[in-house]
């Protein structure tokens, strides 16, 4: 019998530790992602503007020498406000914003509430998917893919942007796992890697020669084919239905309580994710109700 065999025995038969270790995870990894959410987007903006000096042949400078510095983990973790660098012990997830009272340590800067609130939905999130998949291999996989969606739905609300370094790796991590370990057929995964990007490809140039404007972005179309991949050709109804409905009344109110213009750019990534989550726990059985009228 195996370590990982007995690890999984273990886990099933004494749920309300796996279910806490499950939560703890998920809170440091949710620690993670603030990282992630923070400044991966910087560090796209710094290289895209490396690389626009370097096209035009221009002289380097200072600035770029510190652009080319900042990576996820350096520098360590501070205050914005006064560079005071956090200590391990005001860096444990939820519990050091309560024990700070949302202030920082040195200077007593508020700290937002978004941090917290990323590191209690990963843990709901992980503890969710834990609940649905159990103690099992794949696990671990649909983990990953919860914890990456959530990363990418933040970065698309505030930067309207959807790395590559984050959906492309989720796409082939998709069709790998598909065809060693996954539910979903090779055939499948790859037929909705492809679907999955050709579909919104299509719509973005339908919508642009109908009126000259860019309805969605290039992430947009390798999220869905990397759900495709995880999910199958067979998830992409379900995953557009859900994201186009949330998307639509949920940009309805944001232009009626923010009084934005209707022109006014707002990220589709956050219904995708959103979308693809749910129909990686519950797809099927929503598809049974939408397209047969049963459960």
């Amino acid at each position: 019998m195996t370590d990982a065999f007995m690890l999984s025995e273990f886990l099933n038969e004494y749920p309300l530790y796996f279910y806490l270790f499950t939560g703890a995870l998920g809170l440091t990894v949710g620690s993670f992602l603030n990282v992630v959410i923070l400044r991966l987007p910087e560090m796209m903006q710094r290289e895209w503007r490396c690389d626009c000096r370097a096209l035009l042949e221009l002289e380097a400078d200072s600035a770029d020498n510190e652009d080319a510095k900042l990576s996820l983990s350096f520098p360590g973790s501070h205050c914005p406000h006064c560079q005071h660098a956090i200590k391990p012990w005001e860096n444990i997830p939820v519990i050091s914003f309560l024990f700070l009272r949302g202030r920082c340590a040195n200077c007593a800067a508020a700290i937002s509430w978004r941090y917290p609130l990323v590191e209690l939905a990963t843990a709901a999130a992980s503890v969710t998917v834990a609940f649905h998949i159990g103690a099992e291999p794949a696990l671990l996989a649909y983990l990953l893919l919860t914890w990456s969606l959530i990363a990418l739905a933040v970065i698309d609300f505030d930067t309207q942007l959807l790395p590559d370094d984050i959906t492309l790796p989720l796409l082939w991590a998709g069709l790998l796992f598909n065809l060693f370990l996954g539910p979903v057929t090779p055939a499948d995964a790859v037929l909705g890697a492809a679907a999955g990007y050709l579909l919104l490809w299509s719509i973005y140039w339908l919508f642009k020669f109908a009126t000259g404007k860019e309805g969605m972005g290039y992430g947009d179309f390798k999220l869905l084919a990397a759900l495709g991949a995880w999910l199958g050709w067979q998830s992409l109804p379900i995953i557009i239905l859900l994201s186009s409905a949330v998307g639509a009344v949920l940009g309805i109110l944001i232009i009626v309580v923010r009084g934005k213009d209707r022109s006014h750019p707002l990220p589709f990534g956050p219904y995708l994710a959103a979308a693809g989550w749910i129909s990686l726990l519950w797809g099927s059985a929503l598809s049974a109700a939408l397209f047969t009228g049963s459960l």
